[in-house]
């Protein structure tokens, strides 16, 4: 039954199938051919039941503030005050990419709203000053890539909402990871541009008047994200409200810092938080049916069972469970990957003694390198429509270097697991 499920998911989604249906399909599928029970029947009161959590409210909210400050011009304005401060380290305009994707990651929570944000602004500069096409496509895709782990992330909401787990907590445990990758991407990036000068831009400076200046332009957003983190574990607002909270202040900076907010505007913004909400709901409810019909087929005991019988540590076991993550991240999109393994997944990590929040982050970091991975990952493709010419081959050895940062994270977060879990024990 195992293999015939994961083959089918496999299949299913090679068709190009909407993985919210695909979800469905394999639940049925599960649930005729695997149970002795009429688990359709169910099917209602599963939905109902994955649908009516008021900690899911959350994502909508995130997802409407990330397109408020994209559709109200803000990343220009952000991105070029980043480039007076970055731009004199080798490799130039490639920082401001990294830190401008990293600064919107920890509004928006949506990877591949960062990246687009960031391809939009950056690629007519890199155009115009004669940068190499691959490193400065491959800093964007990498770096939108942090819009789920620095927090707020939309992809730490549904973990913790799937496996009961403190959504602060997540939040917190992923931010020092985060911020870590986050620069080890600056220092990789001025390396090889030292190494390879070719590769980067002309290093251009700024006077510190004209830094100074540009600030006006970072203050608010460095605000907002102190307004909504800060009220979370400042214990003043739930998730929920906070991401409300955030809402109403990324307008105000919209009106008074970006292009303003008019009913165009105000429509567009509105309209891709519906469509990107209506699709994570869909998985949600998707995944929820599909575990509920493994379950009850007895799916998730089969696993445990075949785990514990590779007579693996518990260490052999992890590996393998982040062997599993790297092969499947090149098959299927983030998102998907997360609703379809966390049911089973999980409990078995727990099982072994593993901290559910540390783990939490371990897995985000994983699925983060599905969205640069080829042959689905979505940043790629992204970065590359906003390029409009040249060969997807050129994005994907641009994130190469990204990519093994990356794995390097993994490593030290398995060796040093406090470095997620440190903060979340002082907070």
């Amino acid at each position: 039954m195992i293999w015939t499920v994961a083959a089918s998911l496999l299949g299913l989604m090679a068709l190009s199938i909407p993985v919210g249906i695909v979800l469905f399909i394999l639940g049925i599928g599960v649930g005729e051919f695997y149970s002795a029970f009429p688990l359709l029947r169910g099917l209602g009161q599963v939905v109902w039941s994955s649908s009516s959590s008021s900690t899911l409210i959350a994502v909508p909210l995130f997802v409407l503030l990330g397109e408020i400050l994209v559709r109200g011009g803000v990343a220009a304005r952000t991105y070029a005050a980043l480039d007076k401060w970055l731009s004199w380290l080798p490799g130039g305009l490639i920082h401001a990419n990294i830190a401008t994707a990293t600064m919107f990651s920890a509004t928006s929570g949506s990877s591949v709203a960062t990246a687009a944000t960031v391809a939009t602004v950056a690629m007519p500069q890199a155009e115009k000053l004669k940068y190499d096409p691959k490193l400065f496509s491959g800093a964007i895709a990498a770096g939108g890539k942090l819009g789920i782990l620095i927090p707020p992330s939309i992809n730490l909401i549904v973990y913790g909402f799937l496996t009961e787990t403190s959504i602060p907590q997540l939040f917190s445990a992923g931010l020092v990871p985060g911020i870590l990758m986050a620069l080890a991407f600056v220092v990789v990036t001025a390396l090889i541009c030292k190494a390879r000068p070719a590769l980067g831009g002309p290093s251009r400076s700024f006077t510190w008047g004209e830094r100074l200046r540009s600030l006006v332009q970072l203050v608010p957003i460095i605000i907002l994200f102190v307004v909504v983190i800060g009220s979370i574990y400042a214990g003043w607002a739930t998730p929920t409200e906070s991401a409300a909270i955030g809402v109403v202040i990324a307008a105000l900076i919209a009106i008074t810092l970006g292009n303003g907010l008019g009913l165009a505007t105000i429509a567009e913004a509105l309209h891709g938080t519906i469509r990107i909400s209506a699709m994570i709901m869909l998985v949600i409810a998707g995944a929820y049916f599909l575990n509920f019909a493994m379950t009850s087929a007895g799916l998730g005991r089969a696993l445990t069972e075949l785990l514990e019988n590779t007579g693996l540590s518990p260490l052999g076991t992890l590996l393998l469970v982040v062997l599993l993550y790297l092969i499947l991240g090149f098959f299927i999109e983030t998102l998907s990957l997360m609703v379809a393994t966390i049911p089973i997944i999980v409990p078995i990590i727990a099982g072994l003694g593993y901290d559910k929040v540390w783990f939490g982050v371990l897995m985000i970091v994983l699925i983060e390198m599905a969205l640069i991975t080829p042959p689905v990952g979505l940043n790629l493709f992204v970065v590359q429509s906003a390029r409009a010419k040249g060969s997807m081959n050129e994005v994907i050895l641009g994130v190469i270097p990204f990519v093994l940062v990356m794995l390097c994270m993994v490593a030290l977060l398995i060796a040093v697991p406090g470095l997620a879990l440190w903060l979340p024990s002082i907070l």
